[in-house]
């Protein structure tokens, strides 16, 4: 487990290129071990949110970022199946509202943090306005910012400056008691090209596809280059990104529950210890419990 946790974890910007990361890496698995692996990593996360949400200090954000059909459904699905739904709390961020466009950038997705003790999940996030954005600049527009009143407005300052903004609203969450995973699942465009194939032959995933994917396809490369800039630029020690192997999705999902794992571990949570009044509380209750 530390392998995985160590082999894709990006800490440090500087000189990190996504083409040093394979798609299909698996790391010495098997798939026929996959199943048990995944079980055996989800029940011993299932006992430490137990002990997040009774310590009630901290609260577990998990982001998944990727490109169409690199498996970020099933990856929830899969990684969260076992835990307590009552601990958990997803969000699925689509295009922006008209509400959404009257504030900040950052504004519905603070909305939707956990609260402590509970594990939030942002299926696409923040990271949508340095990706999306930079690949379809003409989108900001309809933010109305200051001083942008056409796209030849946006320049390098301005990508800076959302950067900036995006370290910054992290450090400010992690300063206060909420711990951030960034995964980037990291799919080939050859994997997605069959994914997609798929979906289109399979009538009970037609529902998924849409001929605007092969549109956002055409622009791959502008993809991978918007992707590269945000992981460099928003890698940090205490808010790493994990560049996740995606073309093999039983491996994907041993490794994202290692990574959950290891995160939760690092914690070093602790039941809540009763004061002696408490304590005292307890023990009166239990000799009328046992008195009846």
């Amino acid at each position: 487990m530390s392998n995985i946790v160590k082999k894709f974890k990006v800490e440090n910007g500087k000189g990190f290129k996504l083409g040093d990361f394979d798609p299909a890496y698996s790391d010495g698995f098997k798939k026929i071990e996959a199943r048990k692996t995944l079980k055996d990593l989800i029940d011993e996360t299932f006992d430490l949110q137990t002990e997040l949400y009774a310590a009630n200090k901290y609260a577990l954000l998990i982001i998944f970022q990727a490109m169409d059909a690199a498996g970020k459904d099933s990856a929830i699905e899969h990684t969260l199946s076992g835990l307590n739904p009552q601990g958990c709390q997803v969000y699925s961020f689509k295009q922006p509202s008209t509400e959404d466009y009257e504030h900040d950038f950052l504004w519905r997705h603070y909305r939707s943090l956990p609260e402590r003790g509970r594990i939030g999940i942002h299926n696409r996030s923040h990271y949508e306005n340095v990706l999306v954005t930079k690949v379809h600049p003409d989108l900001l527009l309809k933010e109305h910012l200051p001083g942008i009143n056409d796209v030849k407005d946006i320049d390098g300052k301005f990508w800076d400056k959302r950067y900036e903004s995006i370290r910054a609203f992290e450090k400010h969450l992690t300063d206060n008691g909420t711990v951030i995973i960034k995964f980037y699942l990291n799919v080939s465009k050859q994997e997605q090209k069959l994914r997609f194939l798929k979906r289109i032959d399979n009538p009970k995933k037609n529902w998924k596809f849409s001929a605007a994917d092969i549109e956002e396809r055409k622009k791959w490369a502008d993809y991978m280059d918007a992707y590269e800039k945000a992981i460099k630029e928003t890698a940090t020690n205490d808010c790493p990104w994990y560049v996740i192997p995606a073309d093999k999705k039983w491996f994907t999902r041993i490794a994202i529950s290692s990574v959950i794992l290891d995160t939760l571990k690092g914690l070093k949570l602790k039941y809540p210890v009763l004061e002696k009044e408490e304590k005292d509380k307890l023990d009166e209750s239990k000799k009328q419990l046992e008195k009846e």
